[in-house]
């Protein structure tokens, strides 16, 4: 018998590279995080797609490389999908144009590389998949 399958939401996220370095954000109540989110209702072009959300929430233009990494979270109780599942797919990118600006999802920003990268180890699948970007660097 076939388990029954479960609904998720998917999500995107840019590792996106600027100087050898790639930018992390800080979500002020989940913690580490990189721009991207949910594909909203009717968007069928996964890159325009990354490409919206990463122009909305860090004012960048980049071009979307390869997907490198998967992972699964749960909404945390406050979100408005509280409880539900995302399937989250993060994708190599650079950048192309643009200077950060923030959105009000957002508080904090930083550019890490290999000789820094594990200070943002807070034990999360966020973390886990910065660990991945840079494993073969």
């Amino acid at each position: 018998m076939t388990p029954e399958d479960k609904l998720y939401f998917v999500g995107q996220k840019a590792f996106i590279e600027k100087d050898g370095k790639v930018l992390v954000i800080g979500d002020p109540k989940e913690g580490l995080d990189y721009p991207g989110g949910k594909i909203q209702v009717g968007e069928t072009n996964l890159v325009e797609a990354l490409k919206r959300e990463v122009r909305e929430e860090v004012g960048m233009e980049i071009e979307v490389g390869e997907a490198f990494f998967t992972w699964t979270n749960t909404f945390p109780a406050y979100h408005r999908n509280a409880g539900k599942e995302v399937f989250l797919v993060a994708y190599k990118c650079t950048w192309i144009s643009g200077d950060i600006t923030l959105s009000d999802e957002h508080n904090s920003f930083r550019w890490v590389d290999t000789s820094d990268y594990q200070e943002c180890d807070e034990g999360s699948k966020y973390f886990e998949a910065l660990k991945a970007y840079f494993k073969n660097a």
